[in-house]
């Protein structure tokens, strides 16, 4: 992975913008409109370019005719079902070793970007993961290709957004764009898009940032849709009319999505866990993942892919109970297997298919059991459906208004606004994290959103000490001191040992106390000898330093084996530049 130094020199080789065309964009708010409809429209035929290669993929592996969904199928030949993703996942991981050697870094996805690098994501590394994602989805890994349009989209907003030398919010807003246009093209939902945008990849909602996210999904949509109308949404479900009776049992589907969705994802985090055990091969891993994910697929089609097809199948037709639930538990296991082995892709659109086949379970069981309720399952698949997906992505208004774009039916959408936000509320309280914030704590990472907490990391003791830092060996007198740093000269002095590394720190009104001997060594007077900062920490972790140790000020050393005095810190001057920037991020949020 390119840093971001030299990543975003690579985008000023790919697209060289004239200064003056930059600096006319970057003085006028609206002009993110026009780059926001732009980046809206490319997140469209990303979208579109994306579909059309899994469904060629699925046309020549799976033999199926043209136009027919992979997941929408009742059966499968035996040996096309095992041997397609096995063999694909051996591919994968094959070429997975070409690429690891070609760039070994991990690469960034649009959360992370917004959270910790200011909007700044690889370009070239988005492409690589939006093929990944292609071939995973072609092969028939139980993975959604919503994670490779959301990348693919918000690199190139990112790219674009570097070449104009986009500020750090209006870069993350773009980046938000790309996503919100993906999202809206891929569901045929232009609010949702919107709100994903806003929830899940710039972490808040701004009136700034209201048109661009706004317009960039519409455009996305419009633009998807001129591709293949409505082929890439969930399809338009049957509803009934919603009673109170329905309000009140959505509660009770919300705390069932969120259990299912803490299920899901821990699953995903034990199979890894799992197999790196195992020790294999990353190639054999992802045959062996293919594999079982292809018996799954023999058993049921629906689990294959991403399941667009299946969604229609399951919400449009008449099935046993039990043939329902199988699908469920399939489904889950294929999901978890395949993101468990390393097949590239998300969640987003299987938790989706889980939720619907879930509602419908759930609403099939209760009638069973109190036949009295006479539930109407149309209405519970869309309920469990916002219920499980909230849970495992994030975004309460975002699966609101997919339930919304999706039925057109308000109150139903009250019934999902209902589980939505207990599922949701559940999940955090219960787990604290969404698929994609539960990866990057694996990870050792410690964000949860996309809210932006890369400046705490930029705003280090370095930028902020002294480099110009008064010293005085240890063993010099008090008197000596007295001459050399008279009253007013300075607050704080440090001290070198014999060897010039740090000793500890001089207080100079201290030095001049009169009770004090002019023969004394300032050695007998030093504080905090053992305590010092270190030029990579966060302004958040040397104001805890500060505070632990009381100090005003405290020398900063090139590492804690080599004492070499690089700079002074007071703590003044560090909690002042951290309200600072604290301000500066709260102005951003709200648009001034």
């Amino acid at each position: 992975m390119l840093s971001p130094a030299k990543d975003a020199r690579a985008a000023g080789a790919l697209l060289e913008i004239p200064r003056p065309l930059r600096a006319f964009v970057r003085a006028r708010e609206s002009s993110l409109l026009f780059l926001g409809a732009a980046v809206g429209a490319l997140a469209g035929i990303v979208v579109a370019v994306m579909s059309f290669a899994v469904n060629a993929l699925h046309t020549l592996f799976f033999g199926l005719e043209p136009g027919q969904r992979l997941s929408a199928q009742t059966a499968l030949d035996f040996a096309t079902a095992l041997t397609v993703p096995a063999l694909g996942g051996l591919i994968f991981g094959l070429a997975l070793i070409v690429v690891s050697r070609w760039r070994p870094a991990r690469e960034i996805d649009p959360i992370e970007a917004n959270a910790l690098h200011g909007g700044r994501m690889p370009f070239i590394g988005s492409v690589n993961v939006g093929l990944q994602t292609v071939w995973s989805s072609g092969v028939g890994a139980s993975v959604g290709l919503e994670a490779g349009y959301t990348q693919l989209a918000s690199g190139i907003a990112s790219w674009l957004g570097r070449a104009f030398h986009l500020r750090r919010r209006d870069l993350r807003t773009l980046v938000g764009c790309g996503s919100a246009g993906a999202i809206a093209g891929a569901f045929g939902a232009p609010i949702a898009g919107a709100f994903y945008g806003f929830e899940l990849i710039i972490g808040s909602y701004s009136a700034a940032s209201l048109a661009p996210v706004g317009l960039a999904a519409l455009v996305g949509y419009l633009v998807a849709n001129l591709f293949e109308p409505s082929a890439l949404g969930i399809g338009t479900l049957y509803v009934s009319r919603v009673t109170g009776q329905d309000l009140a049992i959505a509660s009770v589907v919300g705390l069932a999505g969120a259990a299912a969705g803490i299920v899901i994802m821990r699953g995903v985090a034990l199979g890894e866990t799992v197999l790196n055990r195992l020790r294999l091969p990353s190639f054999l891993r992802l045959a062996l993942g293919g594999l079982i994910v292809g018996v799954l697929g023999w058993i049921s089609p629906q689990v294959l892919s991403s399941g667009h097809g299946a969604i229609q199948v399951t919400a449009l037709m008449e099935r046993p109970l039990r043939d329902i639930t199988l699908v469920f538990l399939l489904k889950a296991l294929a999901s978890i297997v395949s993101l468990g082995v390393g097949f590239r892709g998300g969640l987003f659109f299987s938790s989706l298919l889980l939720g619907a086949v879930g509602g419908r379970v759930f609403a099939g069981a209760l009638t069973a059991l109190w036949p009295g309720l006479a539930l109407d399952q149309q209405i519970y698949s869309i309920i469990g459906m916002g219920a499980l997906s909230v849970s495992v992505i994030g975004g309460p208004l975002t699966m609101t208004f997919i339930a919304l774009e999706t039925t057109g039916d308000f109150w139903l959408t009250t019934a999902v606004l209902i589980a939505v936000i207990i599922s949701a509320q559940v999940t955090r309280e219960a787990f604290g994290y969404s698929f994609a914030t539960w990866r990057f704590h694996l990870r050792g990472e410690t964000i949860r959103s996309a809210a932006d907490v890369g400046w705490l990391r930029e705003l280090t003791v370095r930028r902020m000490m002294r480099p110009d830092v008064r010293t005085v060996p240890s063993h010099t007198t008090v008197s000596r001191f007295r001459m050399v740093f008279p009253l007013g000269s300075a607050s704080h002095v440090v001290a070198l040992n014999e060897d010039k590394d740090y000793a500890g720190i001089v207080n100079v009104p201290e030095a001049h106390a009169v009770e004090l001997d002019e023969s004394t060594p300032i050695r007998d007077i030093l504080h905090f000898p053992d305590t010092t900062l270190l030029p990579t920490m966060t302004a958040k972790e040397a104001v805890t330093v500060f505070e632990n140790s009381e100090a005003e000020a405290l020398a900063v050393v090139q590492s804690p084996e080599q004492r070499h005095v690089i700079g002074l810190l007071t703590e003044a001057h560090a909690l002042r530049r951290y309200s600072e920037e604290l301000e500066r991020r709260r102005r951003e949020l709200i648009g001034d």
